[in-house]
């Protein structure tokens, strides 16, 4: 054997080692179940394979509209009367609808190039177009408004991520979902309690600490009455009921509160479960730098009045300002363990941006799972078993050849997926099928043509060697065309289809190297063992 193929077979072996670790790392067990718990450590499995949960979701992007507008027709108000601006109403005439429009009414016409003014220079995201009776709508422009909806996708499918990945769920797969319109899909494989992972996502976990100016009160009516029937200016009542209601025997009550923060969960580090005074759970909370000084601030300018801590929109506490406070609170409400720990997760994840509507939700048992394993299994090998008899048969010994490569092929996919982390789904294991399709397609097209030069009067070696010439041109060709089709669906689809994507994607590449390669220096090694004129099996 010459130095050439030698160095070559050396390759060959040392690429199937790579990859053999790529499947099966270093088990700690070499029984059969040690073997399979290995390749599933190192081959991670999909929902439709191991069983979990699937959901459509839709992100109500108005919402985060409705917030924007609402900031601004603040801003607006305060700088319209800084400037002594004089209107007789603001108003969002349709906040369900059309959330970005602001209708200001009253306003001068020996004001309005002030008023223009404020708006090109504090709300440069809005536009200010004039009506009838000195009315304006202030609307945000049309590119503003598609990136704020936009990104309030890209931010719900941020914050839902971070709130998974501390559930510690394996491998989800949440991504915008190309068939809807600012829609979400979130797939959990292996998840046992869909129903918390679903109220952990949609919690939006909003944290405001503002000042109480009143309560608590029976109900609405109580508050307002105490009030004289007129709330006072910036002032909202507001429902005390605790997140911890489920275990809250006391009825609900009300509160009047201020509509300003002083600081808010944007102003928030981290949060911890832990336990109160009374050895009660609780969660206990640290601000930013910035925040801290906030905090300070207004707690050192409001010594003993009452401060309010919000969560959702309803106070879950309380308590006089004793003294200034600096960067560290803890929020009470009768919580469970567990609750103090899931809110703790969802304060430091950060709010959603906006309400989230279920579409869709499908689950998937791990027997259905496991059905779908052994289905899928049994499918790639018993294809598999065909085609390496066919090979056998059809070819002769130089289907021995093929079989050697289509196997390699196999181990060297599976090796990729190994290393990549790639998850397998059912559809991936069609991958895997198709996969073996083309790996004999391009034997076929090898041994063909090596069959139409023996025929022609070719020796053995100048048939292989012209076979391999004229076909790889070809197989590259066909291969290199499937690769890119694969990859627009690995970047455009989801879930399954990017499943079915990658194995192809592996598969393909495992094949260049299996069909054009190893095959050739299978059929060098044989015939360097051959004598001169001995013909070739094929």
């Amino acid at each position: 054997m010459n130095k050439n193929l030698s160095t070559k077979l050396a390759i060959i072996v040392a690429i199937l080692v790579f990859f053999l670790f790529g499947i099966l790392g270093i088990p700690k067990d070499w029984s059969g179940k040690g073997l399979l718990a290995s390749i599933t450590d190192r081959i991670h499995l999909g929902l439709d394979l191991r069983g979990g949960t699937h959901l459509i979701l839709q992100v109500q992007v108005n919402d985060a509209v409705n917030v924007d507008s609402d900031n601004a027709m603040a801003r607006l108000k305060e700088d319209l009367r800084t400037h002594k601006i004089s209107y007789a109403d603001i108003t969002k005439p349709d906040p369900v609808n059309h959330p970005e429009m602001i209708v200001v009414k009253g306003v001068p016409p020996d004001q309005t190039s002030d008023f223009k003014s404020i708006i090109s220079d504090r709300l440069p995201e809005y536009d200010a177009s004039s009506g009838a009776e000195n009315s304006w709508t202030v609307s945000m422009k049309t590119q503003n408004l598609a990136d704020l909806k936009d990104h309030a996708v890209t931010q719900a499918i941020e914050t839902i991520r971070n709130r998974i990945d501390q559930l510690g769920v394996s491998e989800p797969e949440i991504a915008p979902h190309g068939l809807g319109k600012y829609q979400i899909i979130v797939q959990l494989p292996g998840v046992d309690d869909p129903a918390r992972v679903k109220e952990i996502m949609q919690s939006t976990a909003m944290l405001e600490i503002k000042q109480s100016l009143g309560g608590p009160y029976s109900s609405q009516e109580a508050a307002l009455q105490d009030k004289g029937g007129v709330l006072p200016p910036d002032t909202v009542v507001m429902s005390g009921k605790s997140i911890g209601s489920r275990n809250n025997e006391g009825g609900e009550t009300w509160y009047i509160i201020s509509r300003a923060s002083a600081v808010s969960g944007r102003d928030l580090r981290t949060a911890e479960p832990t336990t109160d005074e009374n050895g009660q759970p609780a969660v206990r909370f640290i601000l930013t730098s910035e925040g801290g000084r906030k905090f300070y601030s207004f707690t050192s300018a409001h010594v003993g009045d009452y401060l309010a801590v919000v969560l959702d929109n309803k106070v879950q506490e309380v308590a006089v300002i004793k003294e200034a406070i600096h960067d560290t609170g803890i929020i009470n409400g009768r919580f469970t363990q567990q609750e103090t720990q899931d809110l703790s997760m969802t304060l430091r994840s950060g709010a959603l941006p906006a309400g989230i509507k279920y579409l869709e939700e499908r689950t998937v048992g791990p027997s259905l799972g496991a059905d779908s394993i052994r289905s899928g299994v049994q499918a790639a090998m018993y294809g598999m078993l065909a085609v390496l008899i066919f090979m056998l048969i059809y070819y002769r010994w130089a289907g021995v050849n093929a079989d050697v490569a289509l196997i390699l092929n196999l181990v060297i996919l599976l090796g990729f997926m190994g290393y990549f982390g790639a998850v397998l789904t059912l559809p991936g294991i069609a991958g895997v099928i198709l996969t073996v399709g083309m790996g004999v397609d391009s034997n076929v097209l090898i041994f063909e043509r090596i069959r139409e030069e023996l025929r022609n009067g070719k020796t053995p070696p100048s048939a292989v060697e012209q076979g391999f010439g004229h076909a790889w041109i070809t197989i590259v060709d066909t291969h290199v065309t499937t690769i890119v089709s694969a990859a627009i669906l690995f970047i455009f689809g989801t879930g399954p289809v990017k499943g079915f994507a990658t194995t192809l994607v592996f598969g393909l590449l495992a094949n260049l190297f299996t069909a054009v390669f190893v095959s050739r220096v299978i059929f060098d090694w044989v015939l360097s063992r051959k004598q001169r004129g001995e013909a070739l099996s094929i």
